[in-house]
């Protein structure tokens, strides 16, 4: 039980980021900024390549929460006592310039990572934002935290055993807080 205590406090900032970033997507400012990473180009199939969902506006947004949501987090568990619980700071100092640095690879991570899963859905023709079965909505809730477990697993040198324990409980909370913000209508579908 305690481990996984530690986990939450080692992902938190990851898991506001991708709540701060899915409400930020549901704004005027995002709507009116919003261009597609593939620029709605098609590959030889005539599918494009990511799909409208993956933006350049949402991309750096997501970095850019996940730079201030770890800096955040870092003078909370700095203010809290919870830094002996965040795998980060086992190894580094939690200071600003090291939350930036860390916070900035975790959201780039992620949206790299997600980007894979969209070109593959856009081959077998399943529509941006949808799940047509439960392989595709699995991979849908892990694919980002790959990336940001492979952050942290060169970052704080986690065993590959807890990396992949990381992905098992982010995946599980992944589904959770998505069932959530469908619940109070901020996502669309799951």
């Amino acid at each position: 039980m305690n481990m996984i205590l530690g986990m939450y406090i080692t992902m938190m900032p990851v898991i506001l980021a991708g709540i701060l970033n899915m409400v930020f997507v549901k704004t005027p400012f995002y709507k009116k900024l919003k261009y597609p990473i593939d620029g709605g180009r098609c590959l030889s199939d005539g599918r494009r390549i990511f799909g409208d969902n993956k933006t350049y506006i949402g991309f750096f947004s997501m970095i850019v929460i996940s730079i201030i949501t770890t800096i955040c987090w870092g003078a909370f568990c700095r203010l809290t006592g919870l830094e002996s619980q965040n795998e980060l700071y086992l190894i580094f100092p939690n200071k600003i310039w090291f939350n930036a640095s860390v916070g900035a690879y975790f959201g780039l991570s992620y949206m790299l990572f997600e980007l894979p899963n969209s070109f593959v859905k856009r081959r077998i023709d399943i529509e941006p934002g949808k799940t047509e079965n439960k392989l595709f909505f699995v991979i849908d809730q892990i694919d980002s935290l790959f990336g940001v477990m492979l952050i942290l697993f060169v970052t704080a040198g986690i065993p590959v055993w807890k990396y992949f324990c990381y992905i098992l409980v982010g995946g599980f909370t992944h589904i959770a807080v998505n069932l959530t913000l469908y619940k109070l209508k901020i996502r669309r579908n799951l």
